[in-house]
C-alpha cells in the first residue's frame, strides 16, 4: 500500500502543555497552532499544543472550549467564529478526523483526547485559520445570484409551492467548505475542480424557476474538470453539518447538462 507523508517542515511536532487550575472533570484538546513567519525569518514547524480545560467552567461545545482555551490560557490561539449557531460556517475545522462547526460539536459527543485541526488541503493563516481566497473565487465565478432580464413587477418574484420545494437541501448551504475540504478530487485538483460547495450553490439555481440563465450556468461546466472531477465518493454528504447533499445536488447537475447537450 502506498504511504503518503508531509514534507518534514509540514509535520506537526509536539508543543506546550497547559494544565487545568482546577476541577476533576476534565477534557484535553490537541490544537494546531503555526503562525507564519516575520521579517523572511525561517517559518517554524507547526505543533500540537495540549490545553486540559475543566468542564464545569465552560459549555457544552467544542468551540466553548476554545473561547475558553483564549480567555484564560493562551490568547495567543487563533481561529474564525461568529453567531455561535450553526448557521454562519465561520468556526468550520477538522475535529477527530471529521469536518465539523465547533459550535455545533458537543464536546459529550467525542471520545478521549479531542484532536482539533483547521480545514485540510486549505494553506494556513494562522493555528485553526484556513485561507478560503481560491473557494470564494471559485464561488463568485458561478455568479450566484438570480440572473434574469424579465421585470421583477411591483411585487417579489413568485414561485408556486413545488417549486419552490425543489430550492430545499440547497439554499441552506452556509459555505462553511467543510464538504469541499473532505473532497479528494478537490485535494488534487482544487485550481480546476469547483469542489461541492460551489457545485451546490450552482445547483440551487439551475433548479431557481425565477432564474432565466439555466443553459449559460450549465454550458459554463461542460470541460473535464469543473464538474466532471466528481467521483461520488460521497465524503462531501458524510461531512456535511447541515445534513445536506451536495453528491445529489452534483449528479443533478451532471444530468441536466447532459441533457441539454442532446438537445443541442
Amino acid at each position: 500500500m502506498a504511504e503518503f507523508r508531509l514534507p518534514p517542515m509540514s509535520r506537526p511536532e509536539k508543543g506546550k502543555e497547559w494544565a487545568a487550575e482546577s476541577g476533576s472533570n476534565t477534557r484535553t484538546l490537541t490544537v494546531y497552532r503555526w503562525s507564519p513567519p516575520e521579517d523572511g525569518a525561517t517559518a517554524a514547524r507547526p505543533r500540537l499544543d495540549k490545553f486540559t480545560v475543566d468542564l464545569s467552567k465552560i459549555g457544552t461545545m467544542v468551540l466553548d472550549a476554545l473561547i475558553h482555551i483564549k480567555n484564560t490560557m493562551d490568547p495567543s490561539l487563533t481561529f474564525r467564529r461568529s453567531c455561535r449557531e450553526g448557521v454562519c460556517g465561520s468556526c468550520a475545522m477538522n475535529i477527530n478526523g471529521t469536518n465539523k462547526l465547533a459550535c455545533t460539536q458537543a464536546l459529550s459527543e467525542l471520545k478521549g483526547e479531542i484532536r482539533v485541526l483547521p480545514l485540510p488541503h486549505m494553506r494556513v493563516v494562522k493555528d485553526l485559520v484556513p485561507d478560503l481566497q481560491n473557494a470564494y473565487k471559485q464561488y463568485n465565478e458561478v455568479r450566484p445570484w438570480l440572473r434574469s432580464e424579465k421585470p421583477a413587477g411591483e411585487r417579489e418574484r413568485l414561485q408556486s409551492p413545488e417549486e419552490r420545494e425543489k430550492l430545499d437541501g440547497l439554499w441552506e448551504c452556509i459555505l462553511c467548505f467543510s464538504c469541499s475540504t473532505s473532497c479528494p478530487s478537490y485535494w488534487w485538483n482544487d485550481d480546476k475542480y469547483l469542489g461541492p460547495a460551489t457545485l451546490l450553490q450552482t445547483a440551487r439555481w439551475v433548479e431557481d424557476s425565477r432564474d432565466d440563465d439555466t443553459e449559460a450556468r450549465l454550458a459554463a461546466l461542460d470541460d473535464d474538470f469543473k464538474l466532471y472531477r466528481c467521483h461520488t465518493i460521497m465524503n462531501c454528504t458524510r461531512t456535511c453539518p447541515k445534513g445536506l447533499n451536495p453528491a445529489k445536488a452534483i449528479a443533478g447537475l451532471k444530468s441536466r447538462l447532459a441533457e441539454q447537450n442532446r438537445r443541442s
